[in-house]
C-alpha cells in the first residue's frame, strides 16, 4: 500500500477511547505510515465516515443506517453490560412524569436509545427539544463525570437497556465505508487489543478525579469486546431505530 493511500481513521476523543488510542500509539502501527488518525466528538466521527473524509471511524451505532455500505472491522467496541456510568438521562422528575427531554448534540445513538426506552420500556409520551427548561436531558461522555449526584432522578441508559432487553449494549463500533485490506484490519485489531490489555498501565498515566472512579470506569464499566451478545443487541437496537424512523420522530 502506497503512502498516498493511508487509511484515514476517526476516533472519539472521550476518556473511554483512551485504551484504544494507547494501543494505537504503542503498537507501532502509526510509524508504518499506513493510517492517519484524527480525534472527534461522536457525531463528527460519524459524519466524517458518512461523507468520505474518513475511511474508518469509531462510529456511534445509530449512524450505521446512514452509510450506504459499511463493514464492522474490529472485535472491539465501546460497550457496556449493565451500567456504563457515562450515558445518562438526568431528570428533575420521576421518568413516568417526564413530558419534555432535551437531547444531547454530541450523540445520535444515545438520543435514540433514550427514545427507544421511553417509547417501548417506560411507555411514556414526551416531546424532544433543545430547551434548557426541559424536565430531563440526555448527557454522555466525560461531561457526565461527577454529575450523577446533582439530579434527583438519574437513569443510566445502558443499565435501563439491559433491564429492558437482558442484553449488553454497543454504543460505538469500528466501521469502514469501504473494504479494508485484511492485513491492515488484523494489525489494527492487534493495536486495539494491546490497548485493552494494558488499561492498568494507561490508568497510571491518567490524572485521577475526586468525583469519579476512572479505574472502575475503564476496567469494569466499559466493556470493550464486541461479542455475540453485543452483535445481537446492535441488531435489536437498529430494528427499534427503524421503527423510530418510520414514526418520523428521529431528531438528529
Amino acid at each position: 500500500m502506497s503512502h498516498l493511500n493511508k487509511i484515514k481513521i476517526s476516533a472519539v476523543s472521550y476518556t473511554n477511547t483512551k485504551p484504544f488510542l494507547f494501543g494505537i500509539e504503542h503498537s507501532g502501527i502509526l510509524t508504518k505510515n499506513i493510517i492517519d488518525l484524527s480525534l472527534d466528538i461522536p457525531a463528527d466521527c460519524a459524519e466524517k465516515v458518512i461523507d468520505g473524509r474518513a475511511d474508518v471511524g469509531l462510529i456511534p451505532v445509530a449512524a450505521l443506517v446512514k452509510l450506504p455500505y459499511y463493514e464492522i472491522i474490529s472485535d472491539y467496541c465501546i460497550g457496556a453490560n449493565g451500567a456504563v456510568n457515562s450515558v445518562f438521562l438526568f431528570s428533575l422528575k420521576p421518568i413516568n412524569e417526564v413530558k419534555t427531554v432535551r437531547l444531547d448534540t454530541e450523540s445520535r445513538t444515545s438520543n435514540n436509545l433514550a427514545k427507544i426506552l421511553i417509547s417501548n420500556y417506560w411507555n411514556i409520551e414526551t416531546e424532544y427539544n433543545s430547551d434548557t427548561n426541559s424536565d430531563a436531558f440526555i448527557l454522555i461522555g466525560d461531561r457526565t463525570f461527577g454529575k450523577k449526584h446533582n439530579y434527583p432522578y438519574v437513569y443510566d441508559l445502558a443499565e435501563e437497556w439491559k433491564n429492558f432487553t437482558g442484553l449488553p449494549f454497543a454504543f460505538a463500533v469500528w466501521a469502514s465505508n469501504k473494504p479494508i485490506p485484511e492485513g491492515i484490519k488484523n494489525e489494527f485489531n492487534e493495536a486495539l487489543k494491546l490497548g485493552i490489555d494494558n488499561r492498568e498501565e494507561l490508568l497510571k498515566k491518567i490524572d485521577k478525579r475526586s468525583d469519579f472512579d476512572l479505574d472502575d470506569y475503564l476496567l469494569h464499566k466499559i466493556d470493550y469486546v464486541f461479542d455475540d451478545k453485543k452483535k445481537q443487541a446492535l441488531q435489536l437496537y437498529l430494528s427499534y431505530l427503524k421503527l423510530l424512523n418510520e414514526e418520523s420522530i428521529l431528531v438528529k
